[in-house]
C-alpha cells in the first residue's frame, strides 16, 4: 500500500470527525489494488461490513461479485469503497455533516488510486461527483467530472429489491468495459463539488 493510502486507512480507522465513530464497530475504510483501473464507491458500510471492516460483504456485495463476474472480472481486481467509512444506525440514510465529514477521505483515496472509471452506485455516491444527480434518469451516462470519468449507477442493493432495477444494472455493467476501451463516449461536465482533501494531512 502507499503511504498516503496507509495514512488515510489509519486515520479512518480512528476518526472521531462525526457522532457515528460512537455507534460503529468498525471503519470500514475501502479494499483493492493502489493502481486499480475502476474502483466502486457505495453509500456507506451496512451490519456486514460494520462487523468485518470490509466494503461490500453482504447481500448487496454477493450481487456486485456476479455483476463484475459477467464482465470478466473479480473484485480482486477492482479497488470498492463508500462514501462513509462508518455505519449509519440501522442503516439510514447518511446525514449531511457525516457526508462533509467523510468525503475527504475518499477524495483523497481516489486522487492517489486515480482509476480510469469510478463507478458511483446509488444517489449518494453520485451526488458525490455530481451535484443534484438524478440516477433514475442518468444511471449508465459516463461523465467526466474533473480529473475523473464517472459512471453512475443503482447500487446493488436498490436492484435486490425490483427487477426493473435490476435488469438496468446488468444492462450498465455491460458497458463498464467500452467505456473503458473508448468505445462509448463520455460528457464532460461543469460540478461544483470541490477537492478539500488535503486538510486531513
Amino acid at each position: 500500500m502507499s503511504v498516503l493510502l496507509d495514512q488515510v486507512t489509519k486515520q479512518i480507522k480512528t476518526c472521531k470527525q462525526c457522532r457515528l465513530y460512537r455507534t460503529r464497530t468498525n471503519a470500514v475504510p475501502g479494499e483493492g489494488p493502489e493502481n486499480a483501473r475502476i474502483a466502486f464507491v457505495g453509500e456507506a458500510p451496512g451490519f456486514n461490513e460494520d462487523r468485518e471492516a470490509r466494503p461490500f460483504v453482504g447481500r448487496a456485495g454477493k450481487l456486485l461479485e456476479k455483476l463484475l463476474a459477467s464482465i470478466g472480472m473479480t473484485r480482486e481486481d477492482v479497488w470498492i469503497g463508500n462514501v462513509i467509512k462508518c455505519r449509519p444506525p440501522d442503516n439510514r440514510s447518511p446525514h449531511v455533516d457525516e457526508l462533509r465529514s467523510c468525503a475527504p477521505y475518499l477524495d483523497l483515496q481516489l486522487r492517489e488510486i486515480n482509476p480510469d472509471l469510478v463507478c458511483a452506485l446509488g444517489r449518494f455516491a453520485a451526488e458525490h461527483f455530481l451535484d443534484g444527480i438524478k440516477i433514475s434518469e442518468e444511471h449508465g451516462k459516463p461523465k467526466k467530472v474533473g480529473r475523473f470519468t464517472v459512471l453512475p449507477l443503482y447500487h446493488p442493493a436498490a436492484a435486490l429489491r425490483g427487477a426493473r432495477v435490476a435488469r438496468e444494472l446488468r444492462e450498465d455493467f455491460k458497458n463498464i468495459p467500452k467505456i473503458l476501451s473508448g468505445e462509448i463516449k463520455v460528457e464532460s461536465v461543469n460540478n461544483n463539488n470541490d477537492e478539500s482533501q488535503m486538510s486531513l494531512l
